[in-house]
Formats: C-alpha cells, sequence, structure tokens
C-alpha cells in the first residue's frame, strides 16, 4: 500500500537516540508521511544534538513526550535491552504503536508481558528485526523451498557496545529470527557452547537447532573477530542458495536447472568413471538470487521502518510482529542455557 498525496503524516518520535536511535531519527525525518515530531533520552546533550539535527522537539521523558505531542502515533524504542519493558509497556498502554529494537525484551517473562500489554491495548507492536529487511533475505523468503539444512555466520570485531546482554541476545537472535522463519516446524532440541572472554556474558557462541521438521540450522556469532563477516547457507530439497549479508547478494543452484547433468554425473560414477578432473562449478548452473521486485541497494533499516508505518497507517499486522519477536528470545534464552550448561573446567569430560 502506497502513501496518497491526501493521507496525513504519522506523528512519529524516537525514545533513545544512541548508536541505533539516531538513524531512527534520521530515516523518520526523511520518510515521505512521516513527521518526527520528537526525540527523547536520558542525555540532554545528545538528545538536543539529534534533534537539531532532525528538526524536532527534544524530551526529557516519555511522560513529557505523551504531555508535549498527544498526537503521537508511533514510536520506535532504542533504549538498552533492560528498559524495553518499561518503556515500551508504557507506550503501548497509551494506545502508541511501537517498534522495539531487538531483542524484544531481555527475557521471555518481560517479552511475554509487552505482547499482553500490546494485545490488550490493542496498539500495533513490531519487533527491531532489520535483517528480515535485507534484500538479500527477502529475495530468498519468496523461493519455495523446504530448508532441510542451513548454516549462518555472524562475526565482527568488538565495538564495545551492547555488553549488558550477551552475543546471543545481541547478534545472533537476528540469525534465530531468521531461522525460525525459513524452518516453518517448532524446535525440538537445542545445543550449544559459548565463551565469555570480556566480561560475564558469553563473547563467542554456537548454536545446533533441531526442529521437529527434522530441519537443523548451525549459527555462530562472535564479537571478537578480526573483520565482519555474515553469511549463509541454505541447502532444500529444491535448491542450494548461499548470502552475503553484507552486499545484500546471493547465489542460487536450483536442482531443477542440473537434473541431466547431475543425472550423466551420477551414471559416469556408477560406471566406475574418474571423475577427478571435473570441475564441478562449470558442470552446474549457479545463478545470481533474482530480486523480484527489491532492490539490492535498498537499506534495510530504512525499509523496515517503512514497513512499520505503513501497519499503523493501515492497522495491520506488521511483518515482523510481537509475536515473532518473543518466539527469537525464547529461542535466544534456550541457546543461552545450553551454553551455561555446557561447560568445562578442562579436566573432567564436559557435560553434554
Amino acid at each position: 500500500m502506497g502513501i496518497m498525496p491526501h493521507d496525513p503524516a504519522i506523528a512519529t518520535a524516537v525514545v533513545g537516540v544512541g548508536r541505533m536511535g539516531r538513524h531512527h531519527a534520521r530515516i523518520y525525518h526523511q520518510l515521505q508521511g512521516v513527521d518526527l515530531v520528537a526525540v527523547v533520552d536520558r542525555d540532554p546533550d545528545q538528545c538536543r544534538a539529534v534533534a537539531e539535527q532532525s528538526g524536532c522537539d527534544a524530551c526529557e521523558s516519555c511522560e513529557q513526550l505523551l504531555e508535549r505531542h498527544p498526537e503521537v502515533r508511533a514510536v520506535s524504542v532504542a533504549v538498552p535491552t533492560s528498559h524495553h519493558l518499561p518503556v515500551a509497556g508504557g507506550l503501548l498502554e497509551r494506545g502508541v504503536a511501537c517498534l522495539v529494537e531487538k531483542p524484544l525484551a531481555a527475557n521471555v517473562a518481560q517479552s511475554r508481558r509487552i505482547v499482553e500489554i500490546a494485545e490488550k491495548s490493542g496498539a500495533i507492536l513490531q519487533a527491531g528485526h532489520t535483517e528480515r529487511f535485507n534484500p538479500a533475505v527477502r529475495a530468498m523468503s519468496k523461493l519455495d523451498v523446504t530448508v532441510r539444512f542451513m548454516e549462518i555466520d555472524r562475526v565482527s570485531p568488538m565495538t564495545f557496545r551492547s555488553l549488558d546482554i550477551g552475543v546471543v541476545m545481541d547478534m545472533m537472535i537476528h540469525d534465530l529470527d531468521i531461522a525460525l522463519m525459513l524452518a516453518r516446524s517448532p524446535l525440538a532440541r537445542v545445543d550449544a557452547a559459548g565463551v565469555a572472554v570480556l566480561g560475564t556474558h558469553e563473547d563467542v557462541a554456537n548454536a545446533r537447532l533441531i526442529f521437529e521438521s527434522g530441519c537443523v540450522a548451525n549459527l555462530t556469532a562472535s564479537r571478537l573477530a578480526l573483520k565482519t563477516h555474515r553469511r549463509m547457507r541454505v541447502f532444500s530439497e529444491q535448491a542450494y542458495i548461499t548470502l552475503d549479508y553484507q552486499n545484500r547478494s546471493g547465489l542460487i543452484i536450483r536442482k531443477s536447472d542440473n537434473a541431466d547433468a547431475l543425472a550423466e554425473v551420477r551414471a559416469r560414477l556408477a560406471a566406475g568413471d574418474d571423475l577427478s578432473n571435473l570441475d564441478y562449478a562449470k558442470l552446474v548452473n549457479i545463478e545470481s538470487l533474482r530480486m523480484d521486485g527489491v532492490d539490492a541497494k535498498d537499506d534495510p533499516l530504512t525499509a523496515e521502518l517503512a514497513s512499520f508505518i505503513e501497519a499503523v497507517r493501515g492497522g495491520g499486522r506488521p511483518e515482523v510482529d510481537g509475536a515473532a519477536g518473543y518466539a527469537a528470545v525464547e529461542v535466544a534464552e534456550r541457546v543461552v542455557a545450553a551454553v551455561s550448561e555446557h561447560q568445562w573446567d578442562g579436566l573432567s569430560p564436559p557435560h553434554v
């Protein structure tokens, strides 16, 4: 649904204008059909600086925001995770739609409470899983494939941000959300291992998710890498797909497009032929992932906020709703619990 010229602008605000929140403010300021009326932050200097850049009001609290701007309909909540429940909960209770940056909350209980408040008030709740709006992910999600195995790596150098939570809640949660979206099956088992290096929370983690359908997901996240690397490989009965999150691109090898070539290889192997000199890459048809209706240059955060505003405008369910945000936190908690159970003192065998 596009924005019609006569549609009134949606009054918006951003609560928390730190590393992520200031980008929300910048994008809202530029989006058509949006009126950024205010930003809120407990740091008055930061708040005023972002407000001046975005041409809006600077408020000290959510109470001041609602008092000065009762017309506000949509708010991005980008405060530290530990404050998501009181901030988003208070706004949702007043009927204000909220996009809550990932993770939805610090734990399952708080996430459930946020969802309950939204359901009771009828206010729209969107979870800020920006990677869902990555052009490559959006293109892949349109494919009619039955995923059997996926491997996702998300590693980057330490930024010394978000140290109040571990790498599972900070980084892996993006991929847990995507894994749940692709698997389309209840989770049967979680195995995980991780290491805390700089604090009390894990900085490196690996998780293996096994779904009731038989689909398996292997995820690795690290905030101690020497360079940024974010990729996914998907094995399905219909195709093999690779995605590069950073470059917003992908490759696909379809089984149907290579049936004849693969049948010939099977026949030659059965006949005992030596195929060691055969170049597999030249044997199969490799194509770029088609971005039908999706521009690879699209900024995921801009697409996410635009989708949120459209949900508010139309009153429909957001693309990544509160239930999806809750589900990601629930699995993340299971991963963190599995990490804590998989401890080894270097002497006795580790508990598995």
